[in-house]
């Protein structure tokens, strides 16, 4: 059973290794991942939030419900026009056990590409919250949290909610 890396887990700042080969134990992996995501009211999960260390991610349109499942995403292109969005995250949890928020800066829209779980090659452009949800999930891959794009003024705000969780 897979458990959900917090921040101060230092596994979340370590830069996943690519998937060379999409295994059983992947699939099942992607597959829980998915279920978590759910139960705790998200959007988004990557690896790395769950103790695995490899290029995997899962997300959901939260207006269609649509899932996906992608295995070494990678953004390939983002706009130039930047927008100011709410971001919280299933890793970055407050006093209440609920996600931290802050206003984060990022491209509207992405171009990704990825493999799907049947082993095809996908590329999509996205954009609005889609964008916004697969640009955080990416970022997990390479050691990155939202708190780093905030100021550090901010960054010590949402860190001392953090902080009193413990």
């Amino acid at each position: 059973m897979l458990q959900m890396k917090l921040c101060g887990d230092l596994i979340l700042r370590e830069h996943c290794d690519p998937v060379d080969d999409i295994t059983p134990d992947i699939l099942q992996n992607m597959d829980e991942m998915v279920k978590m995501m759910s139960e705790q009211n998200g959007v988004g999960l990557a690896a790395p939030q769950v103790g695995i260390t490899k290029r995997f991610l899962v997300m959901m349109n939260p207006d269609s419900g649509e899932v996906f499942k992608m295995i070494n995403p990678r953004i390939i292109s983002r706009s130039d026009n930047m927008v100011v969005i709410e971001e919280g995250c299933l890793s970055v949890l407050g006093p209440d056990d609920l996600p931290v928020y802050a206003n984060v800066t990022r491209p509207d829209s992405v171009v990704v590409e990825w493999t799907n779980t049947d082993g095809k090659q996908n590329t999509a452009e996205m954009s609005g919250i889609m964008a916004r949800i697969v640009q955080h999930e990416t970022d997990h891959l390479d050691g990155i949290l939202f708190i780093d794009y905030l100021a550090p003024a901010k960054r010590e705000m949402v860190m001392r909610k953090v902080r009193r969780r413990k």
